[in-house]
């Protein structure tokens, strides 16, 4: 929601105006970098400064009067043998705080014992722009630099290698990076203003980059037997909507891969209501969807080749008269018939049509959907890793690696029959909890009774995907956790 700064790409030489960043590690600084220093005080300023080059670490000075540059910053790298594809995206971060109100901004991608290419530079360039986001739509009163007409956003010069390759590289990721920066627009948008009809209004702007987009309304779901979902909507005036979303970039006879997600716009927690303190947090309890719709935004503006299905179900679980009873029993679209002990365990019951729909619908390869799901996987793994679970070994395996290397990270959490039985009712075929222990087990179990033998994957995203803890290229309370991981589990394992 903010003005994002500008990035281009250049040759590394001596830049000759504005703030300068220079990189060290703990080998010391390049070649080029000394030129930045032609009255040599970097050294006496890091003695100061007992800077080293580690990595985390920042030394700072203005430059003498008569310099061409004002300000130079350089930035601690670590063990040059310890970067990572993370390392870099941080690095864009920090360099982006260390920007403040400076207008030009270079960034001399070089430092003793490294090696950066056009992937490195692209990832600096992400990590600025993800750094830069801030959800400012609804302020009418901001400093007054920043509300002057003549304010121009800062420009970053990245001196790297071979600017023509990492433009190219960048091309390849700017989609992801707009993927998550409209996935974060989505969780902190109020739900007055974003509401079932709204969101999917936001899944069919994705047709202007080749999506094919279909929205079911609430008589549709009707008439396909959605009992669970729309048992969950009937309290709220604002009618249920799912949007299917397709991108097929793949071989025309390659069944898709789906993702779904859980997106319900306001959880009161219906007649189980929730009590009052943080209810507010609840607009962002569709975190799951904001990830799957940014992430086919990703896969469309990368132009993957491979065959993907987003199904979004989106609902506002109310109270008014209308609204759902603990002990009513609801029909899902499988024809199984669900007991809601809770009507605030809402989420698995709208994922539960949707997962069988799309099953149904488009037979895909596999499903992982993600969704806000439960407290208890916050007790269980706090707000660092998102609770993995799945019936596919191999599935999970690739979903681990994939958090592993973009630092979305999941942990595996069990399934088993010891703990289906406690989701088994007496008055209908399942309950929707399964009692205190181990909720967010037994939220997954019931999950599973949805998804026959498709290779599945369940991503309880509530600790990560709002209100996680910020990072170097996160300030931001909605996180848009999940849409670099799931682009980089399609890129590396399901494309053509």
């Amino acid at each position: 929601m903010t003005t994002q700064p500008e990035i281009s790409f250049a040759k590394i030489d001596v830049p000759k105006k504005g703030t300068v960043i220079l990189l060290s590690s703990e080998d010391g600084l390049s070649a080029t970098a000394r030129r930045c220093d032609p009255a040599g005080v970097l050294d006496n300023a890091f003695r100061v400064a007992g800077f080293e080059g580690k990595s985390g670490t920042s030394a700072e000075i203005l430059t003498p009067q008569g310099a061409d540059c004002d300000r130079i910053v350089v930035l601690g790298l670590g063990k040059s043998t310890a970067l990572t594809e993370h390392s870099w995206l941080k690095l864009g971060g920090v360099a982006f705080s260390h920007a403040r109100k400076s207008v030009e901004i270079s960034i001399i991608l070089d430092a003793a014992g490294v090696d950066a290419g056009a992937s490195e530079a692209a990832s600096v360039a992400s990590g600025i722009l993800l750094r830069a986001y801030a959800f400012t739509k609804y302020k009418t009163k901001k400093d007054e630099e920043d509300t002057a007409e003549d304010r121009k956003p800062p420009h970053f010069t990245i001196l790297c290698a071979d600017p023509t390759k990492t433009r190219k590289a960048f091309a390849e990721v700017q989609g992801v990076v707009d993927g998550v920066l409209l996935a974060r627009d989505l969780v902190n948008e109020p739900a007055n203003i974003l509401g079932p009809v709204e969101f999917a209004d936001h899944a069919s702007a994705l047709e202007s980059l080749g999506v094919k987009v279909e929205i079911l309304t609430d008589k549709d779901m009707k008439k396909l037997g959605m009992g669970a979902l729309l048992g969950v909507a009937q309290g709220s005036p604002r009618p249920a909507r799912m949007a299917v979303m397709s991108w097929n970039g793949g071989k025309a006879e390659e069944k898709p891969i789906a993702f779904i997600g859980k997106g319900v716009v306001f959880d009161t927690g219906g007649n189980s209501i929730k009590s009052a303190s943080g209810m507010e947090d609840m607009k962002g309890d569709m975190g799951g969807a904001a990830a799957v719709t940014g992430l086919m935004h990703a896969l469309a503006a990368r132009k993957a080749k491979a065959n993907v299905v987003g199904i979004i179900a989106c609902v506002e679980n109310s109270v008014d008269g209308h609204a759902q009873r603990p002990g009513d029993i609801v029909t899902s679209m499988s024809g199984q018939t669900i007991e809601v002990l809770n009507t605030d365990a809402e989420g698995r019951l709208i994922l539960a049509d949707a997962l069988w729909y799309c099953n149904q619908r488009f037979e895909p390869k596999l499903m992982i959907d993600l969704a806000t799901l439960t407290g208890a996987v916050m007790v269980a793994l706090g707000q660092h890793h998102a609770g993995l679970f799945s019936n596919d070994d191999e599935l999970a395996t690739r979903l681990l690696t994939a958090g592993l290397a973009t630092q979305e990270k999941l942990w595996r959490m069990p399934l088993g029959a010891e703990y289906d039985k406690l989701i088994d009712s007496k008055n209908a075929d399942m309950k929707n909890i399964g009692g205190r222990y181990g909720g967010s087990i037994t939220a997954a179990q019931f999950l599973q009774r949805f998804v026959k033998d498709t290779p599945w994957a369940h991503l309880d995203i509530a600790g990560t995907a709002m209100g996680s803890p910020s990072s170097e290229f996160n300030q931001s309370w909605g996180s848009g956790f999940g849409v670099r991981l799931l682009d980089r589990l399609v890129r590396d394992n399901y494309e053509t």
